[in-house]
């Protein structure tokens, strides 16, 4: 009885919350995960189908033993917001390159009485930027005589932030040999492109600023369309977001068919490859990143807050698309790696939900407070809320590896591989056993 309580104890279950749905709830490992990737294959062939990736996605964390023994977590990718705030934001005993300094930390505090140290900008990365924009709008326009210098120290900061987000999405272990999270996002996308050729193609937006996105797409040879046009010089162009790929099959009757696997990118908080200049109708351009290189007048804005940044081109029709896309009839939506912490986001993921055939599935830790506290409260069917304990100690239901290896339905080569792997360790002949004692097996 004891061996069994101890095994019931060390079972792990996770959350698969369907409103009122009498067969929602706590779900076991590893039969819980078919129920899964069954209801989501279903979805996955729903008419309109889009993808929201935040953060949490280019984040894997590893345990690993230092030369005492003591365990630790190593960064494999890119840190969450709250780390890179943490980081940013906390007091120095002495001025460090590429962080606020002493001085410039004293003139926030006794000019506008901001504490980039308190707990709203120390856990939000993104909140201490639209301070720091919202700041320099209203400084770039004020006659009072301290307005130029306080304007310097705001875009000193500013330029700082920019300057840490680029060094932390060019610099890492993903950029020094190793590809654990750009394989999962390969992954990713190898199981993405599943969908029939018929429906319209997936759309992919993401909080993030790194280019895990285009270099998964890239190295698998999928096309894509990330607003941006043009060959030397690539410009932002809006218009890119109407066009399809398609194959000609037949010339004498020009007959066409949508080309499989192609993917629209939309980056809604900017990226590292866009920049800034004063030439044509398009100045938005994007350039190639590489390691070492310096940001320049790099985009990232991470708030449509404040119409002299975001709300111009290229976020509001960045915005445009992502409210366009989700409100149309039999569109579902699935939220990865992101915790809500977007207002404005969050603001036109509501709006969908009240489209009767709206669908919203969320990775995510169900006994997070705030808006998702919220949203489990609806008791809507509509929305899934799938997350928890993993298969294993460490792992996360709602982690991106645990939702691309337990989650997503998988190819028709992977599971022939899969029945091949199987059929191999039955047929394979068994290690010779022991010799026994009184060698009798000699």
């Amino acid at each position: 009885m004891v061996g069994s309580d101890d095994e019931e104890a060390k079972k792990l279950t996770f959350s698969f919350l369907r409103g009122v749905e009498a067969d929602a709830g706590e779900l076991d490992w590893p039969a819980g995960a078919d129920v899964v990737r069954k209801a989501l294959s279903e979805s996955l062939n729903a008419k309109n189908v889009a993808f929201l990736l935040g953060a949490g996605c280019s984040s894997n964390c590893i345990k690993e033993k230092d030369a005492a023994g003591k365990e630790t977590w190593r960064e494999l990718g890119i840190p969450t917001m709250a780390p890179l705030a943490a980081e940013f934001t906390k007091a120095r005993t002495s001025d460090e390159g590429g962080f606020p300094t002493a001085a410039e930390r004293k003139v926030l505090i006794e000019e506008f009485g901001i504490d980039i140290g308190d707990k709203e900008y120390a856990r939000n990365l993104e909140r201490l930027m639209e301070l720091l924009f919202s700041l320099r709008f209203s400084l770039s326009r004020s006659t009072l005589p301290k307005a130029k210098d306080n304007l310097n120290v705001v875009n000193s900061i500013i330029q700082k932030v920019q300057a840490f987000l680029w060094g932390k999405c060019t610099n890492g272990a993903f950029a020094n040999g190793d590809s654990t999270v750009g394989t999962l996002y390969e992954t990713f996308y190898r199981k993405l492109v599943l969908r029939d050729r018929s429906l319209p193609r997936p759309w992919i937006f993401t909080t993030n600023y790194d280019l895990f996105n285009e270099t998964a797409m890239d190295r698998l040879g999928l096309p894509y369309a990330n607003g941006f046009s043009g060959v030397v010089e690539r410009r932002f162009n809006p218009a890119t977001f109407r066009y399809a790929l398609a194959e000609q099959l037949d010339l004498t009757n020009r007959k066409w068919s949508a080309v499989d696997g192609f993917v629209y990118l939309c980056k809604i908080h900017g990226s590292i490859s866009w920049t800034e200049d004063d030439h044509g109708l398009f100045p938005i351009r994007e350039a190639a990143v590489s390691k070492g290189s310096k940001p320049g007048k790099v985009m990232i804005y991470p708030t449509p807050a404040k119409q002299n940044s975001s709300l111009g081109s290229p976020y509001a029709d960045l915005f445009r698309e992502f409210q366009s896309r989700i409100v149309r009839e039999q569109s579902v939506l699935f939220t990865m790696g992101y915790a809500f912490g977007d207002e404005h986001i969050n603001n036109i993921i509501y709006q969908a939900l009240t489209i009767p055939t709206f669908r919203l599935i969320i990775f995510v830790d169900p006994t997070l407070e705030g808006e998702v506290a919220k949203l489990r409260a609806l008791n809507d069917p509509r929305i899934w809320i799938i997350g928890g304990s993993g298969p294993e100690a460490d792992r996360k239901a709602h982690y991106f590896d645990t939702i691309i290896d337990e989650f997503l339905p998988q190819r028709p080569s992977e599971r022939i591989d899969d029945a091949i792997r199987k059929v191999l360790e039955v047929m394979s002949p068994k290690k010779a056993e022991a010799p026994s004692i009184d060698g009798d097996s000699q």
